[in-house]
């Protein structure tokens, strides 16, 4: 079944893989999200046949960059839609950066990240005012990054600094690199470190009242443990706590954990308006395979192969199951609705799946 699923997260990609880069999925999100492809690109990138897509990915992003510098989230040229880009995403251009070096290292071809290195340059450039607090953390509006519908997080992320800090060591920012880890992990003030995992998001304190998430981000966290933002106790710690709360069942992952609900003090009432609106779907602790290979890889990092593989099998199972779907249901793992309205594959869950496979092929986290 592990091999049966990477086949067809071959076949996958071939469906995502347009003259333009790679779309999100097929059919259905037809249009070049940053994150998603780059994402993607981090598993297709082990094959020849799909350089050349990741490469157009990375140049319809630039060409459509903002004179300030910002990514593009999404660039929608190429349907019968009327033409548009959106931005509005902090992630995007954390993303496009982190591609860039993938490509050129896992093809061994600088070329084209020498061409782009203005765009480069200018992505970093745009990223760095966003510190807006002076003190090496990036903060971020509500949903300007992969839930971008839910939920309403602010401030300082980890999901964000965790992006920043692999940015900022594969620039060779050195000294700002410690100084996001000190703040991220010691600072009394902004530390996302809460004794068991990361804070999803913090931002002011206002003397006995706090702005801060009382959840767990999956995504952040495990990112967290692949980019080397925290230590091996802390680690060991996250990867317990996933465990303990049966954040990998049915299948590796829920999104969120607990999931948020009308009553609670992170509710807000636009969620009503999408799948996120109901506890388990979507968003809202529903399960996202693509961050399941996340999870794998963090299994790889703390030298837990046995239940890397055990996680890799489920995730087999899931994408086999339901066609590499977008979303499975949190509690039964059946398949959800997509916001696409169509059902489709999607390119980031066969990506991130390959980079899974191939990792624990290695027993090593092969991210470039």
């Amino acid at each position: 079944m592990i091999k049966e699923a990477y086949v067809s997260a071959i076949e996958v990609l071939n469906k995502c893989s347009t003259n333009h880069g790679f779309y999100a999925a097929y059919p259905g999100y037809d249009m070049v999200f940053a994150r998603d492809a780059m994402i993607i690109s981090l598993g297709a990138s082990f094959f020849p046949q799909f350089k050349n897509t990741i490469k157009q990915s990375l140049i319809t992003l630039a060409k459509n960059q903002s004179e300030k510098g910002q990514i593009p989230n999404a660039v929608d040229k190429f349907s019968q839609r009327k033409h548009h880009v959106d931005y509005k995403s902090i992630d995007s251009s954390l993303w496009f950066i982190i591609g860039h070096y993938n490509y050129k290292q896992r093809y061994k071809d600088s070329a084209l990240f020498n061409a782009q290195n203005d765009a480069i340059k200018h992505a970093f450039n745009w990223l760095s005012y966003q510190d807006i607090g002076e003190n090496g953390m990036l903060a971020q509006l509500p949903t300007t990054d992969w839930q971008d519908a839910f939920p309403h997080r602010y401030g300082y992320t980890i999901n964000t600094q965790a992006l920043w800090y692999r940015v900022l060591q594969l620039m060779n920012k050195n000294q700002e690199a410690d100084k996001l880890k000190q703040q991220v992990n010691k600072n009394s003030d902004m530390k996302l470190w809460d004794n068991e995992y990361y804070l999803a998001y913090r931002w002011k304190n206002h003397n006995n009242y706090k702005e801060k998430s009382n959840w767990f981000d999956t995504l952040g966290n495990l990112l967290a443990i692949i980019f080397n933002l925290t230590d091996n106790q802390k680690s060991e710690k996250i990867l317990n706590y996933i465990k303990k709360n049966k954040i990998n069942e049915p299948y590796p992952v829920k999104a969120i954990y607990p999931p948020i609900t009308i009553n609670s003090k992170h509710w807000q009432d636009y969620y009503l308006d999408s799948e996120a609106g109901k506890p388990w779907h979507y968003l809202n602790a529903g399960i996202w395979a693509y961050i399941g290979s996340f999870y794998i890889l963090a299994l790889i990092k703390q030298k837990k192969i046995k239940e890397a593989e055990t996680q890799l099998q489920k995730l087999a199972e899931a994408n086999l199951k339901y066609n590499f779907t977008e979303w499975l249901h949190g509690l039964t793992g059946k398949e959800g609705e997509t916001e696409a309205e169509v059902k489709s594959v999607q390119g980031w869950n066969a990506g991130m799946y390959i980079l899974a496979y191939e990792s624990l092929k290695k027993k090593k986290v092969l991210i470039s």
